[in-house]
């Protein structure tokens, strides 16, 4: 039997009169990769910032691993194992891509404040070992050959990756993909989403929001379906494909944006 990894129980979010999400409940089992879809204003984003403690629900909960995790800061949270990405890449253009990474192994730092400012041999250690591990995962999801490059002249489908890489510096079991397809052509979708497969293939569960119906109905091994805050459905994407209430909320757009 597959075990779940996470749990979203009777999450709901107020904003003053507004209900953004309204009493969603899914799981994602291990090393599952679901997606979140819906049309603008669902409330995709919001349960994102739910699920990774970055909002505070106005009900329900998150539970990680049988443990809850509604109510830890963001940082608790991903040093635990569930690490988000952002639709704004966040990484720093004037460093190079590994620097990038670098840095971002710092959450998993074992020196003191005390000995990173005297450069302590447990500091010296853990920036030798950051430095490997930052380079085999930026080998390992194609960018290699652009490691020494400033990320400020990398193209976009790069930029995205390395937005995944800074991610997997955290040694997430679950990553959260915000919208890692968004402006990207054929090809540069094409090869983000084989670089998707390969997190999971490294044992991490990915749950990613998308509007590129395309590259959902191909990768996703169940979606979820918000619309106006609310769960519509939930199902494998030939389920999804199918439902009447998925279609209907999508009414008014291409005829191929289920991805028909």
């Amino acid at each position: 039997m597959t075990l779940a990894i996470l749990e979203v129980q009777g999450i709901t979010k107020r904003f003053g009169g507004l209900t953004a999400v309204n009493d969603v409940s899914f799981v994602v089992e291990k090393e599952a990769i679901l997606s979140v879809i819906g049309p603008n204003g669902a409330g995709k984003s919001t349960l994102f910032k739910l699920i990774s403690s970055f909002l505070p629900p106005t009900f329900g909960q998150v539970s990680y691993e049988g443990h809850r995790i509604t109510g830890l800061s963001p940082h608790e949270v991903a040093r635990r194992g569930v690490v988000r990405t952002f639709q704004e890449t966040s990484i720093f253009k004037e460093m190079t891509a590994l620097q990038n990474v670098v840095v971002a192994h710092h959450l998993r730092c074992r020196a003191s404040s005390f000995g990173l400012y005297f450069s302590s041999a447990t500091a010296r250690a853990d920036e030798e070992r950051f430095r490997k591990s930052a380079t085999e995962i930026l080998v390992y999801l194609g960018l290699g050959p652009v490691k020494n490059a400033l990320a400020r002249n990398l193209p976009h489908g790069h930029l995205r990756a390395l937005g995944i890489a800074v991610a997997m510096a955290a040694e997430p079991k679950v990553l959260l993909l915000d919208e890692p397809f968004a402006g990207m052509n054929i090809e540069e979708t094409e090869a983000a989403v084989k670089l998707v497969r390969g997190v999971r293939e490294r044992g991490v569960t990915v749950i990613l929001v998308e509007h590129d119906m395309s590259a959902v109905m191909r990768i996703s091994d169940r979606i979820v379906v918000l619309n106006f805050g609310i769960k519509i459905a939930e199902g494998t994407p030939a389920e999804i494909q199918k439902n009447e209430a998925v279609i209907e909320a999508y009414l008014g757009r291409a005829d191929d944006e289920l991805g028909h």
